[in-house]
């Protein structure tokens, strides 16, 4: 019993090992990023962003896109945004965009307050109804979308992550990389 036992055990440690091998190669399952079983198209949306311009989802075909949800109470999503903003700097002159999707319902100087202390230079928008989250699932903040440069959700990853860890930066270059 004891020697099935330990058997068990030593099977267990390496499939562990075997896994964190895996992960290290494939920067989806190192950042806990869930993988749709078919690529869909990701909704297309028209927003208003702080500055009072409008953004549509589609004027980024071609550039990989991260879609952030997120709220200026919501302290996971405090704790994300720099690293958010670290990624947007190291990637902003390739076909890449941030679009940080605002859930706030009050005032909009509350969420242009936060994005100046922060010093977020990347596109915010506003959803103060709901709307986009709704088409978009989102059932907690943060929760973010990774679309491909063919407009289909590559991946969601729901809770906060270190977007500037070199697993992040690992996946981003991999979706830049893809055609």
């Amino acid at each position: 019993m004891r020697r099935g036992l330990a058997r068990c055990w030593v099977v267990a440690a390496l499939l562990a090992l075997a896994a964190g091998g895996v992960h290290a190669a494939d920067p989806f399952g190192a950042l806990d990023v869930e993988r749709p079983r078919q690529r869909v198209a990701a909704p297309d949306f028209r927003l208003p962003t702080l500055d009072g311009n409008e953004v549509r989802l589609s004027q980024y075909r071609g550039k990989v896109i991260l879609l952030n949800f997120w709220a200026t109470w919501c302290r996971p999503c405090r704790e994300e945004m720099p690293s958010l903003q670290k990624l947007w700097a190291q990637f902003r002159g390739q076909d890449f965009v941030i679009l940080a999707v605002a859930a706030d319902r009050g005032n909009p100087r509350t969420v242009a307050r936060f994005a100046a202390e922060l010093n977020l230079d990347f596109p915010i928008l506003l959803d103060p109804a709901g709307e986009v989250r709704r088409h978009y699932e989102v059932y907690g903040l943060p929760m973010t979308y990774l679309i491909g440069r063919d407009g289909r959700i590559s991946g969601r990853a729901p809770a906060s992550r270190d977007w500037h860890s070199p697993a992040a930066r690992a996946l981003i270059e991999q979706l830049l990389a893809a055609h």
